[in-house]
C-alpha cells in the first residue's frame, strides 16, 4: 500500500471528529430545540384553544341570561292577564281606569310600553298613553297571542312605530353612527330603529270579548342590561390584571348598547361591527369566535346572531375581554423557556466538547497505529499511558479483541433472552396494576363530583324552599282574605297548589340526593316477589295505556334485608323507565333468581324491556347526577338516587344495553340472615 493510501485512509479515519461532535452535540442543539419549538408551538395552540373555550363560555351565559330576559318578560305579561287585578279593572268597563292600571303595572314591571289590542286592532288602552286608535296586529308575537298562545320574541320597530308608542322612546332608540375602520360600507347616518323584548298574551275582557295584552322592553341604550350581562360574565377577579371584559348588544352591525368605551366616560354606541364579523354572523348564521378588533384594541371576541320573530337574523350579542394582557404573559412564558435553554446550552456545550475531545484523541492515535502497522510498521504502539477506561483497555487488549466478543455475543444473548422474559412478566404486572389504578381514580374522580354537586343541590334546595313556604303562606291567607269568593279563582289556586307541591316534590328530591343518610329508613326483611307485586299496581295505569305485555319470572327463594319503602322507589323508577322507552308498545320482563358475588349470598332483581336502548356514551353516564334523556320531563336524580339507596345496602346495580335491542337493570342485594 501506498504512502499516499494511508495518509488517505488515516486522513478519513480521523473523521470520527467529526461523527462523536455531532453525536456529543446533535442531541442538543438540533434534537431539543426541535422538540422545544414543537412544545412551545403546542402550548401556544393549547393556549389560544383555552381563550376560545373561556370566550365560548362567557357567551353561553350571556346567551342565557338574555334568554331569561324574554322569558321574565313573557311571564310578566302572562301573569297581568291572569291576575284577580286585571280582572277586577276589565269588570269596572272603564277605559281611564284601565289605563292608569296599565301605567301602574308598566313601571312595576319595568316595561317601556304596555297595550291592550283588541282582535279587531284597535287600542283599547295604552300605557303610555297616545293618541293612536289602531296598531298593527300583524306581528308574529301578536297574531300567535290572538290565536290563544303567548308568545315572546325580539323585533325591530321602526321609527315611525316607537313614535306612535311615545316620542320618548323613538328618541332613546336614536343612535348616532359613528365612523368605523372596517365595516361595510353604508350611507346612514344614524340608527333609528329600536331592538324590543315584544311580548304577547291573550286575555279576555269583561264582556266576554277576546283581547291581547302586548308590552315590550327597547333594548337601545338600555346600559342596566347590557352591564348586567358584563357582571355575570366578568365578576371581579375572573380576568388577569390589566384586562377587562366587554358586553354589547348590535341592532344590525350597529352597537345600540354597549360597555366598550370609544375613551374614558363615553360608551362606543353608534359604532359598527367589521364587515368580516357582519358576514361570518349577520350572513351566514354561524357564531364568531375568535380575536377581533373592537372599536380601538383586540379583544377575544364571540358573536352570536340574534333572530326576531320571523326568524331573520337581525342583530348579535357579543362577549369579549382584552387580548393584550393574555399575549403578554404567553410572550413573558415563551421568552423565559427560550432564555432558559439557551442559558442552559451556553454552560453545556463547552463540557460536551471537552468529553468528546477526551474521546476522539485516543481513537485518531490508535487509528494511525493500526495504519502504520498496516503499512509495515510493525513496531509502530498507541504509546496511550495506562487508563482504567474502556478505551485504555482497549489499547491495551487490542490483540484479544475478537475472543472476547465472541464470548460476551453468547452471554448477551442468553441475557437477552431473560431480560425479554422479565419485560414482559413485568408489563403483565404493570397492565394489571394500571387498570386497577384507573378504576380506583374513575371512583375518586366520581365521588369528588358528587360530593360537589350534593353541597351545591343542598344549598339550592334550600334556597328554594324559603320562597315556596313564602308563597303557600300567602296563598292560604289570600283564601282567607277573599273567603267566598275564592271559588271565582278555584282553577288558579289549584293550579298554584299543584305547581308548589311540584317544587316540593323535586326538592324533596334533590334533598334526597344530596343528603341520602337522613331519608334513610327502616331497614327490613322482603321477598322480591311480594316487593315486585307492590310495585305493579303503582304502574299499571302506564302498562294499560302503552299496551305492553307483562313477564314475571320468580325464582329466587331468600330474602332481601333493605328499606321497603327505598326498595319500591328503586323498582317502580326502573319500570317506569322501561315503559317509557316502549312508546310503541313492547314486553316488560320482571325477574329475581338467587346469585352468590365474592362469596357472599346474594338475590339478583332484573327489569328489562325491549325499547329503543341506548347507545354505549348514554350507558355511561346513566347515572351521573342530573343527566337525563326525557328532556323536560325528567329531573335526571331517579338513577343517581335508586344507585345510592342500592350501594348503601351493600349491593350493585348495572345495565346492559343496544340501540334498537332494549335494556336490561339487574340489582344485586346481599341475602338476608
Amino acid at each position: 500500500m501506498s504512502d499516499a493510501a494511508i495518509q488517505s485512509k488515516a486522513r478519513g479515519g480521523r473523521s470520527i471528529r467529526y461523527r462523536l461532535l455531532a453525536i456529543a452535540l446533535l442531541p442538543f442543539l438540533v434534537v431539543v430545540p426541535l422538540l422545544l419549538a414543537l412544545v412551545i408551538g403546542r402550548l401556544n395552540t393549547k393556549f389560544d384553544a383555552l381563550l376560545i373555550t373561556k370566550v365560548n363560555g362567557d357567551l353561553t351565559i350571556a346567551h342565557q341570561y338574555f334568554a331569561r330576559i324574554l322569558e321574565n318578560t313573557s311571564d310578566h305579561i302572562r301573569g297581568l292577564g291572569d291576575s284577580a287585578a286585571f280582572r277586577a279593572v276589565a269588570a269596572e268597563n272603564s277605559k281611564p281606569e284601565l289605563a292608569d292600571w296599565l301605567e301602574q303595572s308598566r313601571r312595576e314591571l319595568g316595561l317601556d310600553f304596555l297595550n291592550i289590542l283588541e282582535d279587531d286592532g284597535r287600542l283599547l288602552a295604552t300605557a303610555p298613553q297616545t293618541g293612536e286608535a289602531r296598531s298593527r296586529r300583524d306581528w308574529p308575537v301578536i297574531v300567535s297571542a290572538m290565536a290563544g298562545t303567548p308568545s315572546t320574541a325580539v323585533d325591530i320597530f321602526a321609527a315611525e312605530e316607537l313614535a306612535a308608542i311615545s316620542p320618548a322612546l323613538a328618541q332613546r332608540a336614536k343612535v348616532e353612527l359613528v365612523p368605523t375602520a372596517n365595516a361595510a360600507p353604508t350611507d346612514r347616518t344614524a340608527e333609528t330603529r329600536g331592538m324590543v323584548v315584544h311580548s304577547a298574551s291573550p286575555i279576555q275582557l269583561a264582556d266576554g270579548r277576546k283581547a291581547v295584552l302586548v308590552g315590550g322592553v327597547l333594548l337601545n341604550r338600555n346600559l342596566v342590561f347590557i352591564d348586567t350581562i358584563n357582571d355575570l360574565v366578568y365578576r371581579q377577579a375572573s380576568l388577569p390584571e390589566g384586562s377587562q371584559g366587554t358586553a354589547t348588544l348590535f341592532l344590525d352591525d350597529v352597537r345600540i348598547s354597549t360597555n366598550v368605551r370609544l375613551f374614558e366616560g363615553r360608551r362606543a354606541l353608534g359604532t359598527r361591527v367589521s364587515l368580516a364579523v357582519r358576514q361570518a354572523v349577520l350572513g351566514e348564521g354561524r357564531t364568531w369566535l375568535d380575536s377581533a378588533f373592537v372599536v380601538n384594541d383586540w379583544y377575544i371576541s364571540a358573536y352570536e346572531p340574534i333572530r326576531d320573530s320571523l326568524g331573520k337574523r337581525v342583530g348579535m350579542l357579543y362577549v369579549g375581554f382584552l387580548e393584550t394582557p393574555f399575549r403578554r404573559e404567553k410572550l413573558i412564558t415563551l421568552a423565559t423557556i427560550i432564555g432558559a435553554f439557551l442559558l442552559v446550552t451556553a454552560l453545556s456545550v463547552p463540557i460536551f466538547l471537552r468529553w468528546a475531545r477526551a474521546i476522539f484523541k485516543p481513537l485518531e492515535q490508535m487509528t494511525d497505529t493500526i495504519s502504520r502497522v498496516e503499512g509495515g510498521d510493525l513496531d509502530a504502539r498507541t504509546n496511550l499511558p495506562a487508563a482504567r477506561d474502556e478505551i485504555g483497555r482497549v489499547a491495551t487488549h487490542l490483540d484479544g479483541l475478537l475472543d472476547r466478543l465472541q464470548a460476551r455475543d453468547r452471554q448477551l444473548r442468553n441475557w437477552n433472552e431473560e431480560l425479554n422474559k422479565r419485560v414482559a412478566e413485568r408489563t403483565s404486572e404493570l397492565e394489571a396494576a394500571n387498570k386497577e389504578l384507573e378504576l380506583t381514580t374513575k371512583q375518586l374522580i366520581m365521588s369528588e363530583k358528587l360530593a360537589a354537586i350534593g353541597e351545591i343541590t343542598a344549598g339550592v334546595a334550600h334556597e328554594i324552599n324559603n320562597p315556596v313556604a313564602v308563597i303557600q303562606g300567602n296563598l292560604d291567607v289570600v283564601r282567607q282574605v277573599f273567603g267566598g269568593q275564592v271559588e271565582l279563582a278555584s282553577t288558579e289556586f289549584r293550579l298554584i297548589d299543584e305547581q308548589i307541591h311540584r317544587i316540593e316534590d323535586i326538592v324533596t328530591r334533590l334533598l334526597q340526593f344530596a343528603r341520602p343518610e337522613e331519608f334513610a329508613g327502616y331497614v327490613e326483611r322482603h321477598s322480591p316477589r311480594e316487593v315486585v307485586g307492590h310495585c305493579l299496581p303503582l304502574v299499571q295505569h302506564l302498562l294499560n295505556r302503552g299496551e305492553i305485555d307483562l313477564i314475571a319470572d320468580h325464582r329466587a327463594t331468600g330474602l332481601v334485608l333493605m328499606n321497603r319503602t327505598e326498595l319500591l322507589q328503586v323498582l317502580v323508577n326502573l319500570i317506569v323507565n322501561a315503559i317509557h322507552s316502549m312508546p310503541a308498545g313492547g314486553t316488560l320482563t320482571l325477574r329475581d333468581f338467587d346469585e352468590e358475588r365474592h362469596g357472599t349470598p346474594g338475590i339478583v332483581i332484573e327489569v328489562a324491556d325491549t325499547g329503543v336502548g341506548m347507545d354505549r356514551e348514554t350507558l355511561v353516564r346513566i347515572f351521573d347526577p342530573f343527566f337525563t334523556t326525557k328532556r323536560s320531563e325528567g329531573t335526571g336524580l331517579g338513577l343517581s338516587i335508586s344507585q345510592k339507596l342500592i350501594l348503601r345496602q351493600n349491593g350493585a346495580i348495572s345495565a346492559e344495553s343496544q340501540p334498537g335491542s332494549g335494556t336490561c337493570f339487574s340489582i344485586w342485594l346481599p341475602q338476608a340472615l
